[in-house]
């Protein structure tokens, strides 16, 4: 879908950084909206965060406190999006 980070808008590279920035959000979530895998959401984080906070980011991504990565999770989270949120398209959240 996206072939460099030059074709994203400032949204939507704002979006990508707040959802890999966000410890429950998975690196599946990203790639199911984004069509982005984690190597190239690592590699936006390197090019846009100063560089203590890429090494922070990815220090607390490969700690056991994070769950970015689905074999990390609790077999309880089967999800990743609100159970209040009908479902998502792309990266757009339907109406209620």
């Amino acid at each position: 879908m996206f072939s460099n980070a030059n074709e994203f808008t400032a949204r939507e590279l704002d979006r990508i950084i707040e959802m890999a920035w966000e410890d429950r959000t998975p690196f599946e979530a990203i790639q199911f909206q984004f069509d982005l895998p984690e190597a190239r959401v690592i590699k936006i984080m390197r090019t846009h965060l100063k560089r203590s906070s890429f090494k922070r980011w990815r220090k607390r991504v490969n700690s056991g406190v994070s769950q970015k990565h689905l074999k990390k999770r609790s077999p309880e989270i089967n999800r990743f999006k609100c159970s209040r949120q009908r479902f998502i398209s792309g990266n757009r959240i339907s109406k209620r």
